[in-house]
């Protein structure tokens, strides 16, 4: 098949055959995994019960109101039942706040939004199923509408990185099937993440630097580690800096706004999540004698995120390492497995570019200016990675000169006839970190929806099954796992997580409103969930 390549940027930003097509399968996708999930619903008891267990909030406990009667109370209760495991929390702090303290391991951004949509799109609503039922409507709407964008914008950016536009089609609809779908349509934060980290890198790769912060500084609000985000913008600042500082007309005043720009936008990206936790610390720790501290208030440097994930669902450094774990370890090993073999892909292919950070592939770039500049083409006009073919050949060429890059062949590196090596590094860098984090610290079953939202992979697996020597055998087995995963995802992630229900290292849950009070054991009894 001949690679459809994309030399402009607009082409792919209008509704093309291409973009209807991404789009009739992201919300066929939606429909599907909504449908999934009623019928699962209907057919099996879930494990988790704590969706019928929904004490007022601590600010209205004193009330002796009755709750309101609704009309159409079969509904509301279908829609209640169906908030369980983490949607509990996101729920419950949508409806009441941050009251607990391990509530602040889920940060605000889907809360927010969720407290938002029930009092203003759906608050007609409440009067028809109750608050608490609208609370979750609201939550599933906006987290498939968030996956549709998501999907687009993931296209949009595979469109720029890899120059083809069928590739990146793929790639798409293999991330609509992916096998963390079902928590991509359920009250979880995958969807918000993605769509704000995806949409934040193809602003910042399509030059928009106005934008992509803000961007990927909301992704850091959906999920804590929305926070590696800033690593593209520190990647980027970096490649520019090393032209800037080789360039034969060097500006020692370019060199400071480059790496001005690069740390005032990633301290950007750090400063919702750093807000967050001083908001965590002025609730819990301020107005409290050192008796009533809580411990990790009393740190020199205190992070109540970090000590929230070791206290009370025992993340840490190899801690997870248990022979009772192994099952565990073996639901995660495909998805573990894939993003080695793209990383490890990846370092064959360009060796040079990945131990060298493109460093030297940007030396050999930075002789081409004289050449370049005969053509108009600066390589400091914008940090924008995006550069005309004619520019994109005398790179290659002068990659080719220098010996810098094992080329690939063409049955090799179908993705990548056109891509730069450059470019995909910080996605490849990215990727590693978070496989890392999720072998040795994590709950090693949460990595299927922790790298979910990794572009490599679905780049990665794209080109597998569009190769002509192993596509058709890996493509199999590809599809067979993302539809078992997409088909059974729930009762996978159920099984997974009975393991902690009775974990002796979880406590009940501790009120920062009144510090030295615990929340009733039905209550905490019932919530107890796995966090990443």
């Amino acid at each position: 098949m001949t690679p459809k390549s994309v030399t402009g940027t607009a082409s792919h930003r209008r509704l093309s055959p291409y973009t209807l097509s991404l789009l009739r399968y992201a919300v066929a996708s939606r429909v599907l995994v909504l449908a999934l999930i009623i019928i699962w619903r209907s057919l099996l008891n879930p494990y988790d019960t704590s969706a019928s267990i929904n004490p007022p909030c601590l600010s209205a406990a004193n009330s002796s109101s009755p709750p309101p009667s609704v009309l159409l109370p079969r509904m509301g209760s279908a829609i209640e039942r169906s908030i369980v495991w983490d949607s509990v929390y996101f729920t419950r702090i949508a409806e009441c706040g941050y009251e607990y303290e391990q509530t602040y391991a889920f940060l605000p951004l889907l809360p927010l939004c969720v407290s938002a949509f029930s009092k203003s799109v759906f608050a007609p609503l409440v009067p028809l199923i109750g608050h608490r039922a609208v609370l979750g409507l609201s939550g599933y709407v906006i987290n498939n509408a968030a996956f549709v964008f998501a999907a687009l914008y993931l296209y949009w950016l595979s469109v720029i990185v890899l120059k083809d536009e069928e590739v990146a089609l793929r790639a798409s609809i293999l991330f609509c099937f992916n096998p963390a779908s079902i928590f991509y349509s359920s009250i979880y934060s995958e969807s918000l993440y993605a769509l704000m980290s995806f949409g934040g890198l193809y602003y910042y790769m399509n030059g928009k630097h106005n934008y992509a912060p803000l961007w990927l500084a909301l992704s850091g609000c959906a999920r804590s580690n929305g926070v590696l985000n800033a690593g593209y913008i520190c990647y980027h600042a970096m490649q520019r800096l090393n032209k800037a500082f080789f360039s034969r007309n060097r500006s020692y005043l370019l060199l400071v706004k480059i790496l001005l720009a690069g740390a005032l936008q990633s301290l950007f990206i750090f400063a919702p999540f750093v807000s967050f936790q001083a908001y965590g610390y002025l609730n819990i720790c301020t107005g409290r004698s050192v008796a009533e501290m809580r411990p990790w208030c009393k740190a020199r440097l205190p992070l109540l995120y970090n000590y929230i994930q070791s206290h009370y669902w025992g993340v840490g450094f190899l801690r997870y390492f248990q022979l009772k774990q192994l099952p565990n370890f073996l639901l995660a090993s495909p998805i573990l497995s894939l993003a080695l073999c793209s990383i490890v892909y990846y370092v064959k292919l360009w060796p040079e570019v990945f131990l060298s950070l493109g460093l030297r592939l940007s030396l050999v770039e930075s002789k081409l200016k004289g050449q370049t500049s005969s053509t108009g083409i600066s390589e400091y006009d914008t940090p924008n990675i995006l550069q005309d073919d004619g520019a994109l050949r005398l790179r290659k060429k002068a990659v080719r000169r220098e010996h810098l890059v094992t080329e690939p062949s063409k049955s090799e590196a179908l993705y990548c006839l056109q891509c730069d090596p450059a470019v995909i590094l910080p996605f490849v860098l990215h990727l590693s970190f978070m496989v890392a984090t999720a072998f040795f610290f994590m709950h090693v079953q949460v990595s299927t929806r922790f790298l979910s939202a990794s572009p490599l992979l679905y780049w990665f697996t794209s080109h597998i099954m569009g190769s002509p020597s192993i596509g058709k055998r890996w493509g199999r087995f590809i599809w067979a796992y993302s539809a078992a995963y997409f088909f059974i995802g729930r009762e996978l992630n159920l099984a997974s997580q009975t393991e902690y229900q009775n974990s002796p290292s979880l406590e009940p849950m501790v009120s920062h409103n009144e510090p030295n009070v615990i929340a009733s054991s039905v209550e905490s009894e019932e919530r107890i969930f796995v966090a990443d």
